[in-house]
């Protein structure tokens, strides 16, 4: 038997992804010490999950609805409602196992906040729950010969096998790091001095722009910008409805192991909140800000490989035994911006003074792979909330999908190829265009990783024998 060297390459192999969609729905009473609704001004919902547990080909999902609607009073002014909806789901996942890697994210797909009457609201959702499965495993390929060893080679003699190779170039993309860690950015806020003291915090809007995670000297470098939005009530006998817009850029490293890696980093915002605080002279002017980003990291190192995939003997009979193993190669990283332009009508037919706040959402409908390059189509969901001239509801806010197209480079893409996107909102504006015309601009963030599976005959060992010198 001919020892070979082996190389042992750590991969995760993408298994398969399910969706299922969950729909909430429940009544809420308005507690007692709060005011009539008149109208909805805003609503927002986040999901909170706990871990999930696996269970022979199956997946139960427990999580709840953290939901806040801001609404009128019938006598005027702002307040705000919250409560929660959990909810328990069971994901069937053909052909899980115990040691597979499992990770359940959420999509927000519709949230309705409904008023049944004065007192009583009506919470609908839609959320789409994503299993994604993944399958860590090893694979092995012989990349050389050993050290070769005397043998008689039929005459009596011991003589060294003579033996041919022919090798095969790869460059399997190993796993090099798999794992999901968290960081949090405090920050402290001071409200300027045209503005008036805090009095009561109505509602909060926290989201991460333009956030970029990268593998720099043994470290997972972040940056980019928390967008904060606020709405409060002003301290005083007039409680004056206030708003306060900020960005605040962050930066800070994650610890990791290795370098020159390629990332495929996904970040979420998990955790916001924010308190106000009392300034020197005791005045509710400074506010506290904790935001706790998730990275789900997946870290790839290029190898290159020269695998024995032929041998001979010149001197023996050699009997080879084949099999297939299987890579994953990096095709392409492909970091684009996507424009977005269009000019919408706002409802109601009132006139416009400003526009209070403009937040955006990229939501993804569709990616499939084409001809060199992978094709997305979705929607940007833009929320604006502006002022009117109407003295009995001079808030109002409005909901546009605008549709959008692009076209990432990828050559030798095809159907089996796997791919990553990470994708956020770099820029976002929403101006007045005249009388009840807004133009919205905005710049779209889609980084695309692309992996392609492929399979190659490997030798899995030789046997050598004496040279039957009849076949000569």
């Amino acid at each position: 038997m001919l020892e070979l060297v082996k190389k042992n390459i750590h991969m995760n192999r993408w298994k398969t992804q399910v969706d299922t969609q969950v729909t909430l729905d429940d009544d809420f009473i308005v507690p007692d010490t709060m005011s009539d609704i008149a109208q909805v001004i805003l609503d927002s919902g986040e999901v909170q999950l706990e871990p999930a547990r696996v269970q022979s080909e199956k997946v139960t999902i427990r999580g709840k609805l953290d939901f806040h609607v801001l609404y009128r009073k019938e006598e005027g002014g702002l307040q705000t409602l919250g409560g929660l909806i959990p909810f328990e789901e069971m994901v069937n996942v053909p052909g899980l196992e115990e040691r597979d890697y499992v990770s359940v994210s959420w999509k927000m797909e519709d949230l309705n906040a409904g008023i049944i009457n004065s007192r009583k609201l009506s919470i609908q959702a839609v959320v789409t729950l994503e299993v994604r499965v993944e399958a860590l495993f090893d694979t092995e390929a012989a990349v050389a010969l050993g050290a070769l060893q005397k043998e008689d080679d039929g005459s009596g003699e011991l003589t060294f096998p003579q033996i041919e190779t022919k090798t095969s170039a790869v460059n399997a993309a190993a796993i090099a790091l798999r794992r999901k860690d968290t960081y949090r950015v405090k920050e402290e806020m001071t409200l300027s001095g045209s503005k008036p003291a805090i009095g009561r915090i109505l509602w909060m809007e926290m989201r991460l722009s333009g956030a970029l995670a990268r593998p720099l000297d043994g470290k997972i470098r972040l940056e980019g910008t928390l967008l904060v939005f606020l709405i409060y009530e002003g301290e005083g006998e007039s409680e004056t409805v206030q708003w306060l817009e900020e960005s605040i850029p962050f930066s800070g490293e994650v610890e990791m192991a290795g370098e020159e890696m390629i990332p495929a980093i996904d970040l979420r915002l998990v955790h916001k909140s924010i308190e106000e605080k009392p300034d020197y002279d005791g005045e509710m002017r400074e506010l506290a800000l904790d935001a706790v980003i998730e990275l789900d990291i997946r870290l790839y190192e290029e190898q290159p490989l020269e695998i024995l995939s032929d041998m001979y003997g010149v001197n023996r009979e050699l009997t080879v035994e084949t099999g297939e193993a299987c890579f994953d190669q990096i095709l392409t990283r492909n970091a684009g911006k996507c424009k977005i332009s269009e000019k919408i009508q706002l409802p109601g037919g009132q006139r416009v003074l400003q526009i209070c706040h403009s937040s955006g959402l990229v939501k993804l409908d569709q990616a499939e792979a084409g001809e060199d390059m992978l094709s997305l189509d979705g929607v940007l969901e833009v929320k604006l909330l502006y002022l009117t001239d109407d003295d009995s509801c001079p808030i109002q806010s409005v909901t546009e999908l605008l549709p959008f197209h692009y076209d990432a480079e990828a050559p030798g893409i095809t159907k089996d190829s796997v791919w990553y996107l990470e994708q956020g909102v770099e820029q976002l504006t929403a101006v007045m265009a005249g009388g009840d015309i807004v133009e919205i601009k905005a710049v779209l963030l889609l980084e695309v990783l692309v992996l392609q599976p492929v399979c190659q005959s490997v030798i899995l060992q030789a046997q050598t024998s004496p040279l039957d010198r009849r076949k000569l």
